[in-house]
């Protein structure tokens, strides 16, 4: 008896093979799935035999070499969960060709970006599957990542939120969400000026830490642009690290410094 876990990626659909049955979970976003369908190992008759959708018995014509699954007759909104069962008789293996369909596909629009407090908040519409939503702050010429939260994935108006921190001077943000297929969905850049004051550095006797003014991002590059290290906090700490020069990002600002 055959017993396979496929998981084809987190956040895509998932495919379990187990002993006779094949299941895919995913949310429904308009497709419909087709399966390959071989002879059953006796020769007589098909490989599948029962398909469900939502523990609901198909109608669909599956007796056949391949058949198309109609996911359209169940009225499922999109963006609904959806959990197909294919079952199957021994011997003999029936093949999904398009188990992407029920793959979450990036859809919001941003209705509203803002910033409240020490947060920032925004509002969504038309998410067709729970995908995350990953908050961005241009830091050091580049978009860096500060925040992740999780979509409802359902169509309507929905609310969220996320903790940042302000460098000095102008502040840039956006909410990005990425699928299955690698498609980049954006919000509109939303700028926000802060006051927090310019935070600056200094170097411990025989360049063993950096010492902030201030808690604050930072990242250290080595000479061939190779990422050291990155955090947050007040103080970089250096003594493992060999004699030479090196690239720091800290607040807004960006710096060579010696070892």
């Amino acid at each position: 008896m055959r017993k396979i876990l496929l998981v084809i990626s987190l956040l895509l659909s998932y495919v379990f093979v187990n002993g006779e049955q094949i299941e895919l979970r995913g949310t429904y976003q308009g497709e419909n799935l087709y399966v390959k369908n071989p002879f059953a190992a006796s020769g007589v008759g098909f490989c599948v035999y029962e398909v469900t959708v939502n523990g609901i018995t198909s109608t669909d014509e599956i007796n056949s070499a391949a058949f198309e699954i109609d996911l359209s007759v169940f009225g499922f909104a999109l963006g609904e969960p959806v959990v197909v069962t294919i079952n199957y008789k021994e011997g003999c293996l029936p093949s999904v060709l398009n188990p992407g369909v029920l793959n979450a596909k990036t859809s919001f629009v941003a209705e509203e970006v803002k910033i409240e407090g020490d947060k920032i908040v925004w509002r969504t519409r038309g998410e067709t599957g729970s995908l995350p939503f990953v908050v961005e702050q241009f830091r050091w010429n580049k978009w860096v990542t500060v925040a992740q939260v999780d979509g409802v994935g359902v169509p309507g108006l929905h609310s969220y939120s996320a903790p940042v921190r302000f460098h000095a001077g102008e502040n840039r943000f956006r909410i990005r969400q990425t699928d299955s297929r690698k498609v980049n969905r954006y919000s509109a850049e939303l700028v926000y000026r802060s006051s927090v004051p310019q935070v600056t550095y200094t170097q411990t006797s025989g360049g063993r830490a950096i010492e902030f003014s201030a808690p604050t991002m930072y990242e250290l590059y080595d000479s061939f642009g190779r990422i050291i290290v990155k955090g947050y906090g007040k103080t970089l700490q250096m003594d493992d690290l060999a004699k030479g020069s090196y690239y720091l990002n800290y607040d807004n600002k960006m710096d060579v410094i010696k070892r």
